[in-house]
């Protein structure tokens, strides 16, 4: 990745928060264009913030210039507190979102898989408190978990990536969440929930979408 990885410790509401935030090299002395964050897969299924779905989306928006902050939810690698079933998942991420995502500049929210889950509900949690500039979903965890619907006027701004072939989360699921709202979904033809084999073709989506 052509940027500068940086190892934090941040407080959060179960304790210690362990991220890695990776920047971009200025271009021509240019800021970096805002911040992403970035959820990981279930926790106690392996998931965390060096999943290779969550490197490639962290990848993507590096390379069109967004800082990429990636953290372990509670419980996971270094950071303190125990599984809570999505409930303290999604304060770790708003407590990573206001430490690290300044208010003026312009936030991205992406997960994978449970991570999706989280995003959308921090999503909901911040519509109307602070701009969403892009919003990115993939294999979202519509089965087993209650993602929160993407409000109209996100949509534009909401990229929502499922694998055709997907043994975790059928599509069907993900569809019968989106189709209340209208909202779009880009499916990926014989692509599984971890995209294996397909991640760059997922990256080349993400980037489409961050750069539009």
């Amino acid at each position: 990745m052509n940027a500068l990885t940086q190892s934090l410790t941040l407080p959060g509401p179960a304790g210690a928060i362990e991220a890695l935030l990776d920047t971009p090299l200025p271009a021509d002395g240019a800021a970096p264009r805002g911040t992403a964050v970035i959820a990981h897969p279930h926790p106690q299924f392996g998931g965390t913030m060096t999943n290779k779905v969550v490197q490639t989306v962290a990848r993507a928006c590096v390379q069109c210039g967004w800082r990429a902050l990636r953290f372990n939810f509670r419980g996971v690698g270094a950071s303190q507190g125990a599984y809570d079933e999505g409930r303290g998942e999604l304060q770790d991420m708003l407590a990573a979102i206001e430490q690290q995502a300044p208010a003026a500049a312009p936030l991205l929210i992406a997960g994978f898989s449970f991570g999706a889950f989280v995003a959308s509900q921090a999503v909901a949690a911040l519509q109307g408190r602070r701009a969403i500039e892009r919003v990115v979903l993939i294999g979202t965890a519509a089965e087993n978990f209650a993602v929160a619907p993407i409000v109209a006027e996100l949509h534009p701004a909401t990229l929502v990536i499922h694998g055709e072939r997907d043994d975790t989360v059928p599509l069907a699921a993900v569809l019968d969440w989106a189709r209340p709202q209208s909202l779009p979904i880009t499916v990926v033809p014989g692509g599984g929930h971890f995209f294996h084999g397909q991640l760059p073709l997922l990256k080349s989506l993400v980037m489409r979408h961050v750069r539009a």
